[in-house]
């Protein structure tokens, strides 16, 4: 990719190496009128109608943008100063238009690869949660897993339908967002569905300081899901209350669950830790995102 870059932008910029090149040489030269008139007209040319204005275009970038106005600005002046017949100042302007313009297109160029980096890092995405829901169907089918496992396929389905749909309609940003949501809520529904074996096989853990230290991460991981899943929805303000709510409740027992385990009592430690866990399901189904508990 960047060998691509680099080919582009020596096509792109060609003539402009080749006119800056002719411009250092004649720098001793007092500036001729008729040179800076086919000066001003191929300036306009970059400007307007090149690749590289075309590429500024298809872009977006709103710093290559602006470098474009800028350069714009300059060659409108120089024309004033030409029409004055300030020469000197004329070719000065021309050149500031040069290089304004240059930069322009250099951070499209940039902005260009960027964005196919984005939509590669999109489409990766997709497909590892395609991967994943396919894997929580199998293992809910295996499972009986009943109702609660279809309504997590379901969500995340639409989901994916909604992130590719923001995708095409060049909303990267909004649909890696809503891609993240359907991720993590396939991946807690395949964690719980895990959890299933954890419960009916609980000699796997050797003490209840292990199994605590487990509840200590489903507990952190349910934080991150309220962080992730409701961050927009926490602007309403009935959501919100009854989020922070929730919020304060799980911190508490957080800390009331450390505090046992710093005594030693892991058996209590976990069980405060599961009604932290709860708060933090509850406030995440309260808000209209189905996760299982």
């Amino acid at each position: 990719m960047a060998r691509l870059l680099d080919l582009y932008l020596r096509g792109a910029f060609v003539a402009l190496a080749l006119y800056a090149a002719v411009a250092s040489a004649a720098q001793t030269l007092p500036p001729d009128r008729s040179q800076l008139e086919r000066k001003l007209t191929s300036t306009r040319t970059l400007i307007e109608t090149s690749s590289g204005a075309r590429q500024i275009e298809a872009s977006g970038d709103a710093a290559a943008v602006a470098d474009r106005a800028r350069a714009r600005e300059l060659h409108a002046r120089a024309g004033d100063a030409l029409r004055s017949e300030e020469l000197e100042s004329a070719s000065k302007l021309l050149d500031e238009a040069s290089r304004a313009m240059f930069a322009a297109v250099r951070k499209a160029a940039a902005e260009q690869v960027s964005g196919r980096k984005e939509r590669a890092d999109f489409e990766a995405r997709m497909l590892s949660t395609r991967a994943l829901l396919e894997a929580q169907r199998r293992v809910a089918a295996e499972k009986n897993s009943g109702q609660s496992a279809r309504d997590v396929s379901s969500r995340v389905e639409k989901l994916l339908a909604e992130a590719g749909e923001q995708a095409r309609s060049g909303m990267m940003g909004a649909a890696r967002r809503t891609l993240d949501q359907a991720y993590m809520a396939v991946k807690i529904s395949a964690i719980g569905l895990r959890d299933g074996d954890t419960v009916v096989r609980s000699l796997n853990f050797t003490s209840k300081a292990e199994e605590y230290e487990y509840e200590i991460d489903r507990n952190e991981t349910h934080r991150m899901l309220v962080d992730m899943l409701l961050k927009e929805k926490r602007g309403t303000a009935s959501v919100g209350a009854m989020v922070d709510q929730a919020l304060a409740a799980a911190a508490t027992l957080r800390s009331q669950a450390e505090a046992e385990a710093a005594r030693r009592d892991h058996d209590t430690a976990v069980k405060t830790l599961e009604q932290s866990t709860r708060e933090l399901v509850k406030a995440i189904r309260g808000a209209g995102v189905y996760i299982p508990g």
